[in-house]
């Protein structure tokens, strides 16, 4: 028998046996071959083995590697256990808090397998992080896939968007997958670039990794189990990361504020009632958003619903605290984060302190990131485009001027406060307008054992 790759797929060519043909493949009657998703590649030669199978293998086009390290730091007990735990079946997620060391626990993998290894991140600016560790770490070629870059090399730092374009003409060339913030793949097209690779040896790595969606359970099946966890509170303990405290700043909304929040909310509830509507769940979300588009009157309720929305978030109240609050920290480090860029630019604007959104160009967001780093700037306003993947390590104070209900995001938020500076104490701050919806988003987004430190 023989097995070959072809675009993100194995095909089993000359069988003579029918009743020895592993369970994953199915007949495919365009080739008149068996055929199977690629990421069953070590399902199938494991069971070749056992079996004591003959066959020939044209898929795998990794090699293997003779890595050197450069950067040999002892590492924490965590990450000693995390890795351990991976190499007994080297397939699996490793849960870490923001700080901790991820990108560590990665590179001491990827010098224990040796083989031609993938990375996957979600943004640009993670690849560039990527790259600039993995070439100090090994001093090697670092290849580059996204943001204009197409170069293979034995290690190789890609983006999710450009692995789910690339993957089918590349999955058979390394033998170790890494998905940095493994939370964004079960994406309903992100995953399919885990499934169109044959790495048999694949790790994920997150913060945050359960999703609203419940998503994250596809990942057992292309990424493995999870194997190893540490909580933020575990390790504060053990001195690891930041002593921090969390407070939550009510704020209440103006008069005018409350007529016109109580009038647009009236509306939305009308709309539901009459369509039998009830929002529990993000398919009930999706359900409201179908059913308003189809009526003068379901977009009329939608228009209100942002309206109370944007009330809610952006009060002329919480401008006044937040000012209060950059007055009272004038001499920390101060990172604002907003739901969306619209305040971001308002925050800006009147409290006269740099942005980043995703509209910031790549050379301004890096002389902002190395100005708040260095102490040049004292605080900065963002929406969502930092909430992973950043690194600002003398930043100590964080403000959540507005936000979704997701736990994930204000761990996030979080976790950019928390990475270990000698002395420092962090604070965060959750800014939250009394009798709006935004009430029951911060008891949602609060739900994790990190929290438990409420003020």
């Amino acid at each position: 028998m023989k097995i070959s790759y072809e675009r993100g797929t194995i095909i089993l060519d000359k069988v003579t046996d029918y009743t020895i043909v592993p369970d994953c493949f199915i007949w495919d009657s365009r080739v008149d071959k068996h055929r199977t998703l690629a990421y069953n590649y070590r399902k199938v030669v494991e069971f070749f083995f056992r079996k004591k199978i003959p066959y020939t293998d044209k898929v795998k086009s990794y090699r293997e590697l003779n890595l050197k390290s450069y950067i040999n730091l002892e590492p924490h007990t965590h990450q000693k256990e995390s890795v351990h735990t991976w190499l007994k079946t080297k397939r699996g997620s490793v849960i870490l808090p923001t700080g901790s060391g991820k990108t560590y626990v990665a590179k001491l993998i990827i010098h224990k397998i040796q083989r031609s290894t993938l990375i996957v991140v979600p943004t640009i600016d993670l690849m560039n992080q990527w790259y600039d560790f993995l070439s100090l770490a090994f001093k090697e070629e670092v290849g580059l896939i996204g943001g204009g870059y197409y170069e293979i090399k034995d290690l190789t730092v890609t983006t999710y968007d450009s692995a789910y374009i690339k993957m089918d003409s590349m999955g058979n060339r390394f033998g170790l997958i890494i998905f940095d913030e493994v939370h964004h793949l079960p994406g309903e097209t992100f995953i399919q670039s885990a499934e169109m690779c044959i790495a048999p040896y694949r790790l994920g790595l997150t913060a945050t990794y359960d999703r609203q969606d419940n998503r994250h359970l596809l990942l057992e099946e292309v990424i493995g189990p999870v194997v190893y966890e540490k909580k933020i509170t575990e390790l504060v303990q053990e001195d690891l990361l930041a002593e921090y405290e969390t407070k939550r700043i009510i704020v209440g909304l103006c008069e005018t504020e409350q007529l016109e929040y109580r009038e647009a909310r009236k509306v939305v509830q009308e709309f539901r009632e009459e369509k039998g509507l009830y929002i529990t769940s993000p398919k009930d979300w999706q359900k409201f958003i179908l059913i308003s588009s189809r009526s003068a009157k379901g977009r009329e309720a939608m228009f209100a619903h942002q309206k109370a929305r944007k009330i809610a978030l952006g009060t002329e109240s919480k401008i006044s605290v937040l000012d209060s609050l950059l007055r009272k920290h004038s001499k920390d480090r101060i990172l604002i984060f907003t739901h969306d860029n619209e305040m971001v630019y308002i925050i800006s604007k009147r409290c006269l302190i740099p942005s980043i959104t995703h509209q910031t160009d790549s050379k301004e967001r890096k002389e902002i990131l190395e100005k708040f780093n260095e102490g040049t700037y004292k605080a900065l306003v963002t929406s969502k485009v930092l909430n992973e993947g950043v690194n600002v390590p003398k930043c100590n104070v964080g403000i959540v001027f507005s936000g979704s209900s997701t736990v994930r995001e204000h761990v996030q938020r979080l976790g950019r406060i928390l990475r270990k500076v000698e002395g420092k104490k962090a604070i965060l701050y959750e800014l939250v307008s009394r009798g709006t919806v935004e009430e029951h988003s911060s008891r949602r987004r609060r739900e994790h054992s990190a929290y438990k430190r409420s003020g």
